[in-house]
């Protein structure tokens, strides 16, 4: 079990050298709490996925996705098997990011506002 940790571990590595333009124009804004003092971390792994980012404490995973995921079936397995695992999704086209990064960041503020407790803090 261990060389698949380290597989996805390795994989996550790899994710966070290659950002793309929109998730990089969006991890600097959500790294080092710049974001209303919430901690983002960026290509985490999470069960079988790795996410674009995550805020651990509010269970909130954003998701910033060009075309080749428009009605994608895998997309949508993994939001199920995220979401039954106590997580919240948020996604976003790249153009949103590009053209409307307020908005986007504006829709964040709100969802980490909403945000229920960590589990384990309850």
């Amino acid at each position: 079990m261990r060389s698949a940790d380290e597989s996805k571990t390795k994989r996550a590595r790899n994710l966070r050298s290659e950002l793309t333009n929109a998730e990089g124009t969006l991890w600097y804004r959500l790294r080092a709490r710049r974001l209303n003092g919430y901690k983002f971390v960026r290509q985490e792994p999470i069960g079988p996925y790795t996410v674009d980012f995550v805020c651990r404490e509010c269970r909130l995973i954003i998701e910033v996705d060009g075309g080749q995921h428009a009605d994608s079936p895998q997309d949508a397995v993994r939001d199920k098997w995220l979401t039954d695992s106590n997580y919240r999704i948020l996604r976003f086209w790249n153009n949103d990011v590009a053209s409307n990064l307020a908005g986007v960041l504006e829709t964040i503020v709100t969802a980490l506002a909403e945000a229920p407790p960590h589990p384990d803090r309850i």
